[in-house]
């Protein structure tokens, strides 16, 4: 993975762009290039060097005709194929997947996106015809933010890139305020600052003569309703196996060490299951984290898997006392709010991860999605870090004025039942969209490439379009990716209850943290947040936590979380 930055008007400058790349700099600490176009367009790139890790991949790239320059976030995982697509067309210089995106589009134009088995944000200058093209994969599983500020449009990878160059991006208080109202993270275009925008998953991007225009490429709904229907069971779970197979086999494409992630649960079991059935494969590096209290450790479930395939397995372990400069460093990568304390033993994953000189991990990301894991599927209603029907939200805190920007988010509901409506928000409005951003930002600030291989589009689209007595049955969600794991795994595994609760979040905020909690809602009355709150509702509600009033502790993490991103 990598960072890209660019500015494109009339006099781009290239010292905004040193800027944007230096403060991305985490994302891609191997090069660091730019091209530029005299009074039409700079273009940056940071590059963390994954596949053909020869100077003549570096970027931005350029084609052999010196026309088309690209700055690309990503990986091509179907690039081999491709090529062989493409050579006769196209004379290759490099090895890399990033000449064979930039071929692609020089052959089939937008088209090429059709294609691309991949997770990728990409930007492409045509510097004959002085016009700017540019993408995001289907999920958004690279992040791609762009900002139009006095005729000139930038672009990056993080939004801290765009905030040190474009000093007019105060809060946007209406996704700030349906936050704290409704646990929304923003719809796909939005962000938590005025002025700068993101480009959602599955869309492109077009820019010339000052005018920006922005479409949806991947159709997922069209996709979905011509996935063949009434096929028998096994059919579509051999069907699906095999992709799954094919899958893992792409994302396994890498010409630096790769290892991958674990929990206890379904998901990831089958990706260990799975990866060791590939020869060349067994006993790659797995990572987990623990923080030493079993209500909440997934690490038994964890040494019962690797004991079937006897992976190397690093155990690393989060403790409170670690959580306040964690906490730090991780807003400060975040820039926008993000889930909370495990989020922050995730990270150190990453950390752990690079210092073994691993620069991949794999990940089990998107299979509650497509199977219908979570409980809401299944029943009305849920919570974020909390137990019980208790709401993890507390909006009688915020200034009157504020709260009433707040307006309950509505999503598109494009199907004809209430299970695929629910998924289909899950994958492109909330859930998907939130962990991608949050896993994102942790994987690179250790400069580490994570890749999703259950987020292939291929699996997504069959599972999605599956009945729902596939995905549930007798209460239990993933049914079918229960049943094909359970020939791999012992049967307590396949069909172990989701757990979702990995780090004693809501004990440590009361007991371990009390003094950092309320140091930080100090900070939060004192921020320029600060006039968004009641704050002696707010110490009511942490007196109330303190006495024991804690089935959730999300309220108290949005408050923390707001006060770092403000503090610094």
């Amino acid at each position: 993975m990598c960072g890209l930055a660019g500015i494109i008007g009339p006099k781009p400058s290239e010292a905004e762009l040193q800027k944007m790349l230096q403060t991305q700099k985490h994302r891609g600490p191997d090069h660091n290039g730019s091209y530029l176009d005299e009074g039409y367009a700079a273009l940056g790139h940071s590059r963390l060097s994954i596949i053909d890790l020869s100077p003549e991949a570096n970027e931005p790239f350029v084609d052999n005709s010196r026309r088309y320059y690209l700055s690309f976030n990503g990986e091509i995982y179907n690039y081999r194929e491709l090529r062989e697509e493409l050579k006769s067309f196209y004379h290759f210089k490099t090895a890399s997947d990033t000449e064979v995106l930039l071929a692609a589009y020089i052959k089939w134009g937008k088209e090429c996106l059709q294609k691309f088995n991949g997770m990728f944000a990409f930007a492409i200058w045509d510097s004959a015809e002085k016009k700017l093209f540019a993408a995001r994969d289907r999920f958004g599983v690279k992040p791609f933010f762009y900002s139009e500020v006095n005729a000139h449009l930038y672009f990056s990878s993080e939004i801290k890139a765009l905030k040190n160059v474009i000093f007019d991006s105060p809060p946007n208080q209406k996704v700030w305020a349906n936050y704290f109202s409704y646990g929304s993270y923003g719809m796909p275009a939005e962000t938590f600052y005025e002025n700068i925008s993101q480009l959602p998953g599955g869309h492109l991007l077009e820019y010339s003569g000052g005018k920006l225009k922005s479409q949806k490429w991947y159709d997922f709904e069209s996709r979905v309703k011509k996935v063949p229907k009434n096929l028998p069971f096994e059919e579509v779970k051999e069907l699906y196996l095999d992709l799954l197979k094919d899958s893992i086999s792409l994302r396994f494409r890498a010409d630096v060490p790769v290892g991958f992630n674990i929990s206890g649960g379904v998901d990831s079991s089958l990706l260990l299951a799975l990866v060791n059935l590939f020869e060349d494969k067994k006993h790659i590096n797995a990572y987990t984290f623990y923080t030493g209290d079993e209500r909440y450790d997934e690490l038994p479930w964890v040494e019962q898997m690797i004991a079937t395939t006897q992976n190397p397995l690093k155990k690393i372990l989060f403790l409170a006392d670690e959580v306040q400069d964690v906490a730090r460093k991780i807003s400060q990568q975040q820039d926008e709010p993000y889930g909370g304390i495990p989020t922050l033993a995730y990270s150190k994953i990453f950390e752990e991860a690079h210092k073994d000189g691993i620069k991949v991990l794999l990940d089990g990301q998107g299979m509650d999605e497509q199977w219908a894991g979570y409980d809401y599927y299944q029943n009305s209603g849920s919570t974020i870090q909390g137990t019980g029907n208790i709401s993890p939200f507390r909006p009688e805190v915020l200034d009157p004025d504020f709260a009433a920007l707040a307006r309950k988010p509505e999503y598109p509901q494009p199907f004809d039942n209430k299970l695929q409506n629910l998924q289909f928000r899950d994958l492109f409005y909330t859930k998907i969209p939130r962990a991608l951003r949050f896993n994102d930002r942790v994987s690179m600030a250790y400069s580490t490439e994570l890749r999703e291989p259950f987020l292939d589009y291929r699996l997504v689209e069959l599972a999605f379009a599956q009945p729902q007595e596939f995905k549930i049955k007798n209460g239990t969600g993933k049914y079918m990716l229960r049943e094909i794991l359970k020939p791999l795994v012992p049967e307590r595994i396949s069909y172990a209850p989701k757990r979702s609760l990995q780090t004693p979040q809501r004990e440590w905020l009361e007991k371990e943290l009390r003094p950092f909690v309320e140091k930080q809602l100090h900070h939060l009355k004192n921020s320029q947040a600060g006039a968004w709150f009641d704050h002696r509702e707010i110490q009511k509600e942490w007196e109330k936590y303190l006495a024991g009033d804690n089935s959730s502790s999300f309220h108290i993490w949005q408050w923390i979380n707001t006060s770092l991103l403000f503090s610094r």
